[in-house]
């Protein structure tokens, strides 16, 4: 099995809300996503805006994490996504030294 093949994932809707979901396949799940065929919340909420991501080993430390995300309040996911996209932009910017 690949490293990291499970994913949770945060999207951003374009009425301003969140949602996060798991999957093994992330373009595939976009692709769903997209086409109202994603998880029933998401139907006419696009178009979407991948948020947050996050990469791990098993499936169930992935749900796990799912079912914590979804738990947080809106500001608790707001600051979630800010040390993500810190983390990011740290990280692209170590790569141009």
């Amino acid at each position: 099995m690949e490293e990291n093949k499970h994913i949770v994932y945060m999207l951003k809707c374009k009425d301003n809300t969140f949602y996060t979901g798991y999957t093994n396949d992330l373009e595939h799940r976009l692709k769903m996503h997209k086409e109202g065929k994603g998880a029933k919340y998401t139907r006419g909420r696009g178009p979407f805006q991948v948020v947050y991501i996050e990469k791990h080993e098993e499936k169930q430390k992935a749900m796990q994490r799912e079912y914590q995300i979804k738990q947080l309040s809106r500001i608790e996911k707001i600051q979630l996504i800010r040390n993500w996209l810190k983390e990011v932009i740290q990280n692209e910017n170590t790569k141009e030294l």
